[in-house]
């Protein structure tokens, strides 16, 4: 094993945990914080939602389809800005980006290219 196993475990790990685990663990935490400081406090909603199940399932039925629209619009509009600014600030996009500048004008050395090449092959494979 090298350092670049280890490496991509660390991302691995940091995807696993960040996207998937905290996010679910945030989310049971926030529904019943919600239902601990708000519903059981105030007796109207206390008598709406007398169990912690009925709420859960009003919540979501709410909650989901706010995220996705929420998610969509943030699809539409923000991610292009976001993409945009971490392209300009990627070496790695902006020597590809180069090369093939330079292979349009015949400037890009042999050796540019194929290196290129060999990156790009890797990504289709899903070998790096």
């Amino acid at each position: 094993m090298n350092n670049t196993w280890f490496r991509r475990r660390w991302y691995d790990f940091r995807q696993g945990h960040g996207m998937y685990l905290v996010f679910a663990m945030s989310f049971v935490n926030f529904v019943l914080i919600f239902y601990r400081l708000l519903i059981e406090q105030i007796d109207f909603l206390g008598d709406l939602f007398s169990n912690l199940w009925i709420f859960v399932a009003v919540f979501l039925v709410i909650y989901i389809p706010a995220a996705i629209l929420i998610g969509n619009w943030h699809r539409k509009t923000q991610m292009r800005i976001e993409h945009e600014q971490s392209m300009k600030q990627s070496p790695l996009m902006a020597k590809n980006f180069r090369v093939l500048l330079d292979l349009l004008e015949g400037k890009a050395s042999k050796k540019e290219v194929e290196d290129l090449r060999k990156f790009l092959k890797s990504i289709e494979s899903g070998k790096k």
